[in-house]
């Protein structure tokens, strides 16, 4: 599997949408073998990682949408 992608399941915080959207392109790039799809294939390359990070955030319990954790001082 692709090595850049990092466990998301973290003991101190919930992981943050952007690094379950990164971690989705990341997936899909592997899986496709493309690091960016042609103008033909860019809908369902998007549809592909949205449906990914879906699929994380369902299986990390994690609400869609939900406000963004406060910063500790």
């Amino acid at each position: 599997m692709c090595r850049s992608i990092k466990p998301l399941r973290l003991p101190d915080r919930p992981a943050t949408e952007q690094e379950i959207n990164e971690a989705a392109l990341q997936y899909v790039r592997k899986v496709s073998g493309y690091r960016k799809p042609s103008k033909v294939n860019e809908e369902t390359f998007q549809q592909a990682i949205n449906e990914v990070a879906e699929a994380t955030r369902k299986m990390l319990g994690i609400p869609a949408n939900r406000p963004a954790p406060e910063k500790a001082n």
